[in-house]
């Protein structure tokens, strides 16, 4: 019998009929021929529920303690998945971080993983049991309770995928699959049928929220397939695999963007080695990330600083900034704070000619001012205005006829 990871997000544990639903579609995989382990999140709206009650008691709750907190809703969905799976005659076992030992390092809210303890897996699926792992969390050398970030249920699935050698490690969200773009925004985005690792690294890490970032890093590490479905439809979904085995090359996959910008601008810095290195270091101290770097040299004597952030750090950096401009004696400091990144993905554009300049006529067309431009190897990111980024979206989408590539017919959808 071959192996199935499967990972549940909350929307698919949003209610009892909703757990009811997936323990069926577990028994139908079993009934297929295959082992199953399940990987889930909390139910809907648990997690964020439970934050909320960490921050009415302390705005900045001690990391142990918050970890400890917010990994018991899994252990909720895990219990009545198992009990809803048993109630249909699949006998299934759950299991927390702990009584597995999925071991982490020792960073709470953004753990990384170590190493799972196989052997309870390996001995509940020769007795035939499902067996179901709480998701998002992990354990250190010290026994203490970890979490690996928002959306790290995918890692933890990827994670078991891949050290038990899994067939496929199967993602089942509310959306049909990878899109070209967000569906939501724009109706008319394809559902696409497979993509490679690198270029769903690329979107996840531009802001589509289908798979964590993280996850898809380590699928990629290990070449394990990855298939993002719909709980409630019966589509195929899309394959995320390695970039040999897509059928379909295309030159371009999507549109990603984020919301969340801001940008800022240190005019006037005077010229002298180093002094990026001392701009950078001083906003990295406070932890604060910076994405989009650009420099201009005004003349032989100063330079422009601009980089761009997420919003939420916006105030803290400007403060940073706007101290460093006395500092080195700058001209002027500018932000903004309503600004939005629309960034292009494919692998195309390794080596067909002319998608940036199609890129940039089709925003060019639309009036769309462009305020800063980064590219590597298979993206193009572009900074524009956030009450722009929605015809933004469109105007690229329909300059590369992205709504023409999916080729699937439309899902079965299931009402619960």
């Amino acid at each position: 019998m071959t192996l199935i990871v499967q990972k549940y997000g909350g929307s698919s544990l949003g209610t009892l009929a909703r757990i009811q639903h997936v323990a069926q579609r577990i028994a139908r995989t079993r009934e297929a021929g295959h082992d199953v382990v399940v990987v889930v999140s909390a139910m809907q709206g648990e997690t964020d529920r439970l934050i909320r009650l960490a921050q009415e008691l302390a705005p900045e709750p001690n990391p142990r303690e918050y970890d400890v907190l917010v990994s018991t809703g899994e252990q909720v969905s895990m219990s009545l998945l198992a009990m809803a799976l048993c109630a249909i005659n699949q006998p299934a076992r759950s299991y927390t971080s702990q009584q597995l030992r999925i071991l982490t390092d020792d960073t709470h809210t953004k753990a990384r993983i170590l190493d799972i303890n196989t052997a309870p897996i390996l001995e509940d699926l020769a007795n035939s049991n499902v067996v179901i792992i709480a998701g998002f969390q992990g354990v250190n050398r010290r026994g203490d309770i970890t979490t690996l970030g928002r959306g790290g249920s995918d890692t933890t699935a990827v994670a078991i995928a891949a050290i038990l050698k899994a067939a496929e490690c199967q993602i089942y969200t509310d959306v049909e699959g990878v899109y070209t773009t967000d569906p939501y925004v724009l109706p008319e985005a394809s559902l696409l049928n497979e993509i490679c690792f690198e270029e769903m690294l690329e979107m996840a890490s531009l802001g589509a929220k289908v798979l964590q970032m993280r996850s898809v890093e380590l699928a990629s590490k290990h070449s394990m397939p990855i298939r993002v479905l719909s709980t409630f439809s019966q589509g195929k979904g899309t394959l995320v695999t390695d970039e040999e085995k897509i059928m379909q090359k295309r030159p371009v996959s999507g549109v990603a963007f984020s919301r969340e910008e801001a940008i800022i601008s240190l005019t006037g810095v005077p010229s002298r080695v180093g002094v990026e290195g001392h701009i950078l270091t001083r906003v990295s101290e406070a932890r604060i990330e910076i994405d989009m770097i650009a420099q201009n040299a005004s003349n032989g004597e100063t330079t422009d600083f601009t980089f761009t952030l997420q919003r939420h750090d916006h105030i803290r950096a400007l403060a940073i900034i706007e101290a460093l401009a006395k500092e080195l004696g700058a001209i002027s400091v500018r932000s903004r704070a309503d600004v939005a990144k629309l960034s292009l993905i494919g692998l195309g554009m390794r080596s067909q000619a002319g998608i940036a300049s199609t890129m940039f006529n089709a925003l060019g067309s639309a009036g769309i001012p462009i305020q800063m431009i980064t590219t590597s190897e298979i993206k193009i990111s572009v900074v524009i205005d956030e009450h722009r980024l929605d015809q933004g979206i469109s105007a690229v989408h329909n300059a590369f006829e992205l709504d023409r590539l999916s080729t699937e017919k439309q899902p079965t959808y299931i009402e619960l």
